[in-house]
C-alpha cells in the first residue's frame, strides 16, 4: 500500500495556513485555539451525514443513511464488523477512531444545492463535525464539497456521478469513490455497439444540473465515436414527475433510441412514462426502438418494475458481485435492515471507513494529515476489486459495471444482471482531459480551517 507509513508529517504540507489562498468567509474565521476546525476532544468524535430525505432522490438517500448508521456500528465495536475483516488495511479495530467513539448527526438535503449547503454549515458550526459524508445529487456535492473546502472540513463524496466534482470542480479537502459519467460512457459503449450496432439515431432526455450535463456530454461522446447520430438533446427539471410532454416528441424525432439521463424519481417516471407511450413497442429506421438509462440503481430498477426489461446501464457496484468484501457487507446490511443494499449505499458505507482508516495511518484528525493518508491511497477488499484514490483529482479508479434489466425477476431485489465487468484500465483517464476542466483543474491546497 502507497501510504502504509503516512504519519503526523501530514500535517506539515503547505496547506496548512489557514486558507491557504482560499477566501474564508467570516462565519469560519472566528479565533481558536485548535489547530484545524473542529479537532475533537479525548472521548468522542463526531461526522455529518447529509443526505436526501425527501424530495426526488429520497430514496437512495435513505439507503445511504442504513449504511452510514451501520459503519458506524462497525466502527464502534458493534455487529459482526462488516468490511473492517475484508479491507486490506488492518488498521481500525472495532474502537472508534484514534480511541475516540464515533458519533454522527443528520440532515436532510432535499436534493437542492442550497439546502444541503445550510445543512453541512449547521453540521460543522453547531454539532462541531469533523468530516462530511453523503448526498445524492452533483449539484449537491459540489455544493458541500466547496463548503467543506471553505471550512477546513473533509467532504466524503457520496452519491455523485458528475465530471465535475472531481473535474472542473474538484478540491484539496473533497474525495469521490464513485464512479462518473465519462466513466459510464466508456464503459457502455462497446455493450452498446455489440447489441444494437452502429447505425442508431439517439434521443437525449437530461436532468438540468450538471449531473446530467456531463453524463449527456460522456454518453454523447462514446456513442457518437462509434458512429451513433445524435438527434435531440432536451433538458428537464429536476422532480418534474410528469414527462409525457418531454417523451410524446420522441415518437415524430426520427431517433430510435431514447437516452434518459435521468436519476432516482426521476428515472422511474420518465421510463415508466416512455414504456406507457408504447417507445419499446415501436419500430424506426427498420429497428427496435431500445432505451438506455446510462446510470442505474437498485432501487430505481425496483421503482421502475419490469419497465427496465432489456434495458442497459452501468453501477459503480452491485450486491451480486462474488468477492468477499461485497459478501460482508451484503450479509451485514441485510441482517440488519433486511434487503440487500444499494450502490448508493455502499459508496457512503466504504467513504466512511476510508475517512478512519486515513485519520488513524495518519495519526491525526487534522484534515491535511487525513488528506494525505487518501492521496495515491492504493486498497482492496471493499467490493470493487483493487482501488487507487488518485491523488491528482481525489477520484478513485475501479472497474466498472454494465448492468441490463433482467427478463425474469425471481423477487423485487433481482430485478439486474450484470452483464459485464469493465476493467480500470478502460475507463482511466488523464487528470486534465478536458471533460474533467483541462489543464487550468486544480485540487488547490489542503484548508485545515482554525
Amino acid at each position: 500500500m502507497s501510504n502504509k507509513n503516512v504519519t503526523r508529517r501530514g500535517v506539515l504540507k503547505s496547506g496548512t495556513i489557514a486558507g491557504a489562498g482560499l477566501a474564508v468567509p467570516t462565519i469560519f474565521t472566528a479565533a481558536s485555539a485548535s489547530a484545524y476546525t473542529n479537532e475533537p476532544g479525548a472521548g468522542s468524535v463526531k461526522i455529518g451525514f447529509n443526505v436526501p430525505q425527501t424530495g426526488p432522490y429520497a430514496e437512495e438517500g435513505l439507503d445511504e443513511l442504513r449504511a452510514q448508521e451501520l459503519a458506524v456500528e462497525h466502527l464502534n465495536g458493534m455487529g459482526d464488523g462488516g468490511m473492517l475483516n475484508t479491507f486490506s488495511e488492518k488498521n481500525l479495530d472495532g474502537t472508534g477512531i484514534l480511541g475516540r467513539k464515533v458519533e454522527f448527526v443528520t440532515g436532510d438535503t432535499q436534493t437542492k444545492s442550497d439546502v444541503a449547503r445550510a445543512s453541512a454549515q449547521s453540521m460543522i458550526q453547531k454539532d462541531g463535525v469533523i468530516m462530511i459524508n453523503g448526498g445524492s445529487s452533483s449539484g449537491v456535492a459540489v455544493a458541500v464539497q466547496g463548503l467543506c473546502q471553505e471550512a477546513g472540513i473533509i467532504f466524503m463524496a457520496g452519491l455523485t456521478h458528475s465530471n465535475d466534482t472531481t473535474g472542473k470542480d474538484r478540491k484539496a479537502n473533497g474525495f469521490r469513490h464513485f464512479f462518473n459519467g465519462y466513466m459510464s460512457g466508456v464503459a457502455l459503449a462497446p455493450v452498446l455497439k455489440n447489441a444494437y450496432g452502429t447505425d442508431r439515431r439517439a434521443y437525449h432526455l437530461t436532468a438540468d444540473y450538471n449531473w446530467g450535463w456531463t453524463q449527456q456530454e460522456s454518453i454523447q461522446a462514446s456513442t457518437e465515436a462509434m458512429g451513433w447520430e445524435t438527434a435531440e438533446t432536451v433538458l428537464t427539471p429536476v422532480g418534474a414527475g410528469d414527462f409525457s410532454s418531454y417523451i410524446a416528441p420522441v415518437l415524430n424525432s426520427g431517433a430510435d433510441t431514447l437516452i434518459l439521463n435521468h436519476y432516482g424519481g426521476d428515472m422511474v417516471n420518465s421510463l415508466t412514462q416512455a414504456v406507457q407511450f408504447g417507445l419499446k413497442d415501436k419500430q424506426v429506421n427498420g429497428k427496435d426502438f431500445t432505451i438506455i438509462v446510462p446510470l442505474y440503481s437498485e432501487l430505481m430498477a425496483a421503482g421502475a418494475g419490469s419497465n427496465i426489461e432489456g434495458v442497459f446501464g452501468s453501477m459503480n457496484w452491485n450486491w451480486q458481485l462474488q468477492d468477499e468484501g461485497t459478501a460482508a457487507f451484503v450479509k451485514s446490511f441485510g441482517e440488519k435492515y433486511g434487503r440487500p443494499p444499494s450502490n448508493a449505499a455502499h459508496t457512503c458505507y466504504v467513504q466512511t471507513l476510508l475517512y478512519a482508516d486515513a485519520v488513524t495511518r495518519a495519526g491525526t484528525f487534522n484534515p491535511c494529515g487525513v488528506v494525505e493518508a487518501l492521496e495515491d491511497f492504493e486498497f482492496d477488499g471493499m467490493g470493487n476489486g483493487k482501488t487507487l484514490y488518485r491523488g491528482a483529482d481525489h477520484q478513485c479508479f475501479k472497474d466498472v459495471l454494465v448492468m441490463k434489466g433482467k427478463e425474469n425477476p425471481t423477487n423485487q431485489y433481482d430485478t439486474l444482471e450484470i452483464v459485464e465487468v469493465t476493467p480500470v484500465e478502460q475507463v482511466t483517464y488523464a487528470p486534465d482531459h478536458p471533460m474533467f476542466g483541462g489543464a487550468e483543474a486544480s485540487l488547490g491546497t489542503c484548508n485545515p480551517g482554525a
